[in-house]
């Protein structure tokens, strides 16, 4: 994998979202001041390079056990974003004295049954054609409804993050959150934060208010005016949640 880390201080680690990069993260940088950031490009994104196998939850979640462990990591935050929050769930679940808290953006249980269908049918739709049709429709329908209008920047970023992914490793990617199953809430042990845009059609604030229902020690936070990408549309909403949470 591809890794950047930065600062020095107690650990959080950044686990961008299905076409998400360590870049989905870089709004938010000055609210962990005084922190050792770590935000890596998961396997098959951004600039890591894409596996020959087959990339599913389980195998995403070892890479980020294995990071902090070769970083000499025994306890961290863990702060995820849509398809990254799924990962990072598992990885609560997997090691819990790993995980000293859970900040979760866009956060995702596990897709329905029309999402893994549609999620599926990406995989094949950049593997014949590449990532142009599926940025567009992402950038368009993964923001708020104003974003055109009010939030361009956020627009032009979302499709440019998307443009930038290997279409095969995204491939993989989507059918690994296509196969995908809940991590056990019962299992998590650390606090959590589950933030969630009110227009956001990927993950609907029910996610958010499901998981602060399930799991001891959870809270949710509805941002309105936000689609599924609140870091990139909601930045300074975000850092401030995210300080808090952390410093708190």
């Amino acid at each position: 994998m591809m890794v950047e880390i930065e600062g020095d201080g107690e650990p959080i680690m950044l686990v961008h979202g299905l076409g998400g990069t360590s870049n989905t993260w870089q709004p938010l940088l000055p609210a962990l001041a005084g922190m050792r950031v770590i935000r890596p490009d998961l396997p098959g994104a951004g600039r890591s390079v894409t596996p020959k196998g087959v990339i599913d939850v389980p195998f995403l979640a070892n890479a980020l056990i294995r990071l902090a462990s070769e970083l000499g990591i025994e306890t961290m935050h863990l702060v995820g974003h849509s398809f990254g929050t799924l990962v990072a769930q598992h990885v609560a679940a997997t090691r819990p004295a790993l995980v000293r808290s859970l900040t979760l953006f866009g956060p995702i249980i596990e897709p329905a049954d029309v999402a893994r269908e549609r999620l599926r049918g990406r995989a094949k739709a950049v593997r014949e054609h590449g990532m142009a049709d599926v940025a567009d429709q992402v950038a368009s329908a993964g923001l708020a409804s104003s974003a055109a209008q009010d939030n361009p920047t956020a627009l032009a970023f979302v499709r440019e993050s998307h443009m930038r992914q290997d279409a095969e490793g995204f491939a993989k990617s989507c059918e690994a959150l296509a196969g995908a199953d809940r991590a056990a809430a019962s299992a998590i042990k650390c606090p959590v934060l589950a933030v969630a845009g009110d227009e956001d059609a990927v993950s609907p604030p029910g996610n958010a208010y499901q998981l602060a229902d399930e799991i001891k020690g959870a809270r949710a936070q509805i941002l309105s005016g936000c689609g599924h990408w609140a870091p990139v549309e909601k930045p300074n909403e975000c850092r401030q949640l995210l300080s808090e949470f952390l410093r708190g």
